[in-house]
Formats: C-alpha cells, structure tokens, sequence
C-alpha cells in the first residue's frame, strides 16, 4: 500500500523525534491493513458488493479491492483508469465463474451474478468518471471505445510531448496505417527510438513495419524486420520458409541478417535512431 504523508523540518534537537514519529505513522498504516480482509472491514463499501471469502476471482477481486483503495485516497484520472482495468480483468473472470454451479453453498453463484451485474455498473461510472478525461492514454482508451470525439481530441496531439511513448505512437499509428504508409513508417521507427534500455520492446511495431514492408513488395526490409522481431517474441515462420518466402542471394540475406542484430542491440540498449537503417 502507497502512503502519502508531509514531513515538517524542524530544529535539530526534534531530528530526531520527527523521524521516529514518521516510522510509527508508517507502521501503523501499515499494521492496519496487512491484508485484503482487514481493509475491506475497515472500508466495507470497497468489497460489499464483490463476491468475499470466495474462492472464485480470487486475485482479480484482490487487485480491485486494493485499487479502489488507491482511488478513495487519490482519486485522480490515471489511477480511476487502472481501476477500470482491474474492474474488466474482474468482471471477465467473474463471466466464466457465475456459469459454475457450487457442489456446496449454493448462494455463491447468486453472490457471484450480483458481482457481476455491480462490476457492468462499476464500469460504467468509471466510463462516465473519464468521459472528460485529457490524459492521452485515457483519450485514446475513449477512441478505442467507438469516441469519435475522442479521435479528433488524440489526433491534435500529433508532435506534441504528451504523445511521446512508444505506446501512444503505436496507437498514433493505427490511424495512418492503410491511409499513409510512409508516415506510418515514420512513426513506428520514432515510436522505436523512444525506447530506454531495459524497457520491454512491443512487438507489434516490429510486426507492422514488416507487414507494411511485405505490402510495398519490399522483400528486403520485410525480412529484416522478421529477423529484428524474433527477438522480442514477434511469431514468425521458420528460417528456411522465410528463405522461400523471399529468396535472395545469400550475400545480401547475410547482410540483413547483420543488420538486424544491430538493430536488436541498439533496441535492448535504448540507442536506436533510424540511422540503423
């Protein structure tokens, strides 16, 4: 559990008593909520309607529970948006579990339908929570959901800071793709350069810039992206299909082949520019 608190500075004689009362500030916090049942007794709006002391969702339920916390003591958009998130990894197990019929307690299944029904009305007052919401990951999470309003609002963030990770370029590029290949090129590679060493590459841009290169009839760098791919988990056929596939003197396959371990190294490093290619 996150704890927020202001420690005062005061005269070095009380040093060290003020740092003494923050140990025992945190502790107590701490102490108090040492697990899911002690919070959810001490705020039992935050898991009556959920489906307690059942084995069933388990760790979905827990996620929840915990994030709403976070959400009563901050809540701000970007954590209502993870609670969102943890309420559809939760209704999706709970679409599975309602189906089971208990061997014993037979009031669980009821108990679950009813966590059911409450995660369909949790989602929508999130929704409704960050219908104005300007965090861009938010905005584009609306467009995904059929907001034309939310597209238009994204899309005017094009060049600007707030779209600058991998991810939202990705989702920048979902627009372009089909309309304006090369400048969806251009994003994907600077959508790759935005990486820092140690970040876990997606693979859907290595994919998608190999789908457009294989669109363009560019056999070259439609394997070398393959080869880039396989890397960061990109499925892609064997070795000797893809030498069928696009069939090249070997020279020039050894070449790509070196290209692409470059470009591994520099993505795994976070140096990656379009130079490499």
């Amino acid at each position: 559990m996150r704890s927020a608190f202001t420690v005062t500075f005061r005269p070095a004689l009380l040093k060290y008593v003020t740092i003494a009362s923050c140990a025992l500030i945190l502790s107590g916090c701490f102490e108090r909520h040492r697990s899911t049942d002690s919070l959810c007794e001490s705020h039992p709006q935050i898991c009556e309607q959920l489906n307690v002391r059942d084995g069933q969702c388990r760790l979905q339920r827990t996620k929840l529970i915990w994030k709403r916390f976070d959400v009563m003591n901050n809540p701000i958009d970007t954590e209502k948006f993870k609670e969102l998130k943890f309420t559809y990894d939760y209704q999706m197990c709970l679409e599975y579990a309602a189906r089971i019929e208990p061997t014993e307690h037979k009031e669980r299944k009821t108990k679950r339908m009813k966590a059911l029904i409450h995660s369909y009305d949790s989602i929508k007052r999130l929704n409704n929570e960050l219908a104005e919401s300007i965090d861009p990951e938010i905005i584009y999470y609306r467009w995904s959901q059929g907001d034309k309003r939310a597209m238009r609002q994204f899309l005017k963030l094009e060049g600007k800071p707030a779209l600058e990770t991998p991810e939202l370029q990705l989702a920048l590029a979902t627009y372009y793709n089909g309309k304006d290949q090369v400048k969806t090129q251009n994003i994907l590679l600077h959508a790759l350069s935005l990486y820092q060493q140690g970040d876990k590459i997606q693979p859907e841009i290595i994919q998608t810039l190999a789908t457009i290169a294989h669109q363009q009839k560019d056999s070259a760098n439609a394997y070398l992206w393959i080869q880039v791919g396989k890397e960061f988990d990109m499925p892609s056929a064997e070795q000797d299909k893809l030498a069928r596939f696009y069939p090249m003197a070997e020279d020039a396959r050894e070449a790509l082949d070196k290209k692409a371990k470059r470009i591994v190294k520099a993505l795994k490093k976070g140096k990656f520019h379009s130079g490499y290619l």
